[in-house]
């Protein structure tokens, strides 16, 4: 027996050390539609705990590694469903990983992808196909498709997203990966970004949010762009789209070529409408203009060095409600809730006159990265900014052509990010930023700004780590921001003087949570967070007539900063490939919530009468449930269903939070003709129900909630052979019972109606 033994024994010693535990596995991952690398993908081989980060290229590369029959290996990118393959390694070997993004994912958790990344609080996100088939739409709109999401508006041309019942600035912007600075003055301010440009829009809450910005309580929209892909020649695409509402035309070209010197991409984009129409009567001067361009260039150098430069340009001007700005306060007080606003003519036109905005938005942005040894990643970031907006209001004696405001916004923002793999498996992320603005009034429009002179200064550092033990995903990480403003604002009382505030805020911003899958079918995902936000100078400052809200607004320089803590609890369940269900709800309490409160009165200005908001702060405590189902009976059907509620209570007068989204339940269903998903050719109608408000009372708001409402949608799409490619032909009817209704998270509900049916037909051709 012991012979026996010891000629096992060598064998086994003789056998294992004769092995070659030098062999190389490398490849590539990328997106399986687009063909764009995936950087930053991670590949995990769990059962000899080494691993690798894709590069710029996607590339990645595995070393000394056995003979094996198989390797399970785990490849998993942010937003990306991950996939598990087995790899037989017996030399050198070269794979392809091709990975699928969500189409479809709900704030904090992902709707039926048990097999996601594992994160505790996900990304939630729009998809390129859904961003083209809606491109004509405002960036905040296309947001929309999210359980859990509504819109603020203010008229037909400008919306804000609402998260969980927070808007303005707690919602912060990323544009291409650089805060969106124009975003500061309020909100009637659309995001200046062209919505063709963008290839992905991801909300992001909970712990992952904390790289993104210390000063929001709700959620970081990221505006994302892919890399470019290998091209051969040139390649592009054009799309067009008409509106029969406002008879809209909107046109785009995309060209992009990738070469050993550089690899390029051009986008431009233009927009005009004209008023939009009720059902019963037009909207007066609710026309818009818009030109877009935007440039990017990428090179690569070696294999672990990348470059990416990225210029925008945005100009737009848009229309405001004529029959919002009204002379004297008897006749305001009856244009408050009239049936058909004031001004309103009978005939349609593209004119846009006074009240109005024109906008023009520069970005630039240079980054790199450097791929080190051992997994980690050193990154920089530049973005500058430059915001130019005029408003123009209703003048006497023919000076409407005069702005009532002209500000420019001038931003600088670095970034330094250094990220890896430390010991224990745990993953780590860490970086600082800096974030420098300054504001200022330009001296044409003879009246006191709404906004003052200011600069801003912002230094920040976060970390975020990750743990996954088994079935157990632990998240965790911390965010310190230091602001530093100086205003130079005049005075409200006469005599006028220049009146200077310096301001010092200190933010933290703890937050942590875990993900842990119960079986193959459920899965739980926990979060908690605490953070602090400091006033914006709207908040602060505001002083007079804001024409894109229609209103008069005041601020209030005293006010602290905002604390808050919130909890959310989600659970996934996949029954089958056929049905599947998420439900996810949430607390948040916030001491020293700011909010617009009107005041129930109006104040007549040379300028005319209009409504008086003031910022003011309470304690307050929001919660909600959003719900989400979908149905796949078979590969050419598809239903989904969402339903949200959230409820808000001022503690200190024990009133309901205005401006909180009503209940609202989202309906779809899609038939595809070839029991493909990927069919080019479908059907599909959609029907929403908005409950009305009815927690809000006469003395809280100028005018009680409107009804609620139901919107019955129609499309269909289909891809033609045209020349050596294909031309895809979407038609779609929105407001197709041309119902007539009034939405209570837009301000200009005040004076008038939504707009009525409107039937597209948008083309697009790639080459």
């Amino acid at each position: 027996m012991k012979i026996k033994f010891l000629i096992v024994f060598c064998v086994w010693v003789c056998y294992g050390s004769a092995q070659d535990c030098n062999l190389i596995l490398e490849g590539y991952v990328l997106d399986s539609d687009t063909k764009v690398p995936l950087e930053f993908s991670n590949i995990y081989i769990q059962s000899v705990n080494k691993g690798a980060v894709a590069d710029g290229r996607g590339y990645f590369k595995i070393v000394e590694l056995c003979p094996r029959e198989e390797y399970q290996l785990k490849v998993s990118h942010v937003g990306c469903e991950t996939k598990l393959i087995s790899v037989p390694l017996a030399s050198d070997t070269t794979i392809t990983v091709f990975l699928n993004h969500q189409g479809e994912l709900i704030d904090e958790v992902v709707v039926n992808a048990l097999g996601e990344e594992a994160t505790s609080a996900s990304s939630s996100s729009v998809e390129q196909s859904e961003i083209s088939e809606n491109s004509n739409d405002n960036i905040s709109d296309l947001l929309e498709t999210i359980s859990g999401v509504s819109i603020l508006r203010n008229g037909s041309g400008v919306s804000k997203p609402v998260v969980h019942g927070l808007y303005g600035n707690r919602v912060g912007i990323l544009n291409n990966g650089i805060p969106q600075a124009g975003q500061k003055w309020g909100n009637d301010h659309a995001p200046e970004i062209d919505a063709f440009v963008a290839d992905k829009l991801s909300v992001v809450k909970g712990t992952s949010a904390l790289e993104y910005g210390g000063s929001s309580l709700g959620s970081m929209v990221l505006v994302n762009v892919d890399r470019i892909g290998n091209t051969d020649g040139i390649d592009g695409e054009l799309n067009y789209i008409f509106e029969s509402n406002g008879l809209g035309n909107t046109g785009n070209l995309k060209l992009e070529n990738s070469n050993k010197l550089l690899n390029w991409r051009l986008t431009s984009t233009f927009k005009i409408k004209g008023d939009n129409k009720a059902p019963d009567y037009f909207l007066t001067n609710t026309g818009k203009r818009e030109g877009n361009l935007a440039f990017q260039a990428e090179k690569t150098i070696g294999e672990k060095w990348s470059n990416r430069w990225y210029y925008s340009f945005f100009n737009t001007e848009i229309g405001i409600l004529r029959g919002s700005h009204i002379g004297n306060l008897t006749d305001l007080e009856i244009a408050i809730g009239r049936a058909e606003p004031f001004f309103t003519n009978s005939e349609f036109s593209y004119q846009i006159d006074a009240p109005s905005q024109k906008v023009q938005h520069h970005l630039w942005k240079w980054e790199s990265k450097l791929f080190l040894k051992n997994d980690r990643v050193l990154a920089l970031k530049y973005g500058g900014q430059i915001n130019q907006r005029k408003e123009f209001d209703v003048r006497r004696s023919g000076r409407s052509d005069i702005p009532a405001m002209s500000m420019d916004l001038t931003s600088h923002f670095g970034e330094g990010k250094y990220s890896g793999i430390l010991a224990n498996s745990i993953d780590f992320n860490m970086g600082v930023q800096l974030n420098f603005l300054d504001n200022t009034n330009n001296p044409e429009t003879g009246i006191l700004p709404l906004i003052p002179d200011y600069r801003s200064f912002q230094t920040s550092g976060f970390m975020i780590f990750q743990k996954q033990v088994s079935d157990l995903f632990f998240e965790w990480g911390g965010r310190y921001d230091y602001k530093y403003m100086n205003v130079k604002a005049i005075s409200r009382s006469v005599p006028r003087e220049i009146q200077e505030y310096i301001h010092h805020f200190s933010n933290y911003s703890f937050s942590g949570g875990l993900q842990y899958d119960w079986f193959d079918k459920v899965r739980t995902n926990f979060n908690m967070g605490y953070m602090l936000r400091a006033p914006e100078i709207n908040e602060l400052y505001s002083f007079g007539l804001h024409q894109g809200v229609s209103g008069i607004e005041e601020g209030n320089p005293e006010m602290d900063q905002e604390k808050s803590f919130k909890i959310t609890l989600n659970n996934d369940l996949k029954i089958s490939e056929v049905f599947s269900l998420s439900l996810l709800g949430y607390y948040q309490r916030i001491n020293g919530f700011i909010y617009l409160e009107p005041q129930n009165e109006y104040r007549l200005t040379i300028r005319g009468a209009f409504p008086l908001f003031e910022y003011t702060q309470a304690d307050a405590d929001i919660a909600g449930v959003d719900f989400s189902l979908k149905f796949i009976p078979e590969k050419s059907w598809r239903v989904d269903v969402k339903y949200s509620i959230v409820r808000g209570q001022n503690r200190d007068d024990e009133l309901a939070l205005i401006n909180l989204p009503s209940d609202n339940i989202r309906s779809k269903v899609k038939y595809f003709f070839d029991d493909s998903e990927n069919s080019n050719s479908f059907l599909s109608i959609s029907g929403d129900y908005i409950f009305r408000q009815t927690r809000i009372e006469k003395s809280q708001d100028f005018l009680l909630p409107p009804d609620g409402y139901f919107l019955l949608g129609f499309s269909a799409g289909t891809t033609i052979p045209f020349l050596d490619n294909g031309l895809t032909a979407e038609l779609r009817f929105e407001n197709a019972l041309n119902r007539r209704y009034r939405d209570y998270l837009n301000r200009q509900r005040y004076f008038a109606d939504e707009p009525g049916i409107n039937v597209s037909l948008r083309l697009n051709y790639k080459f």
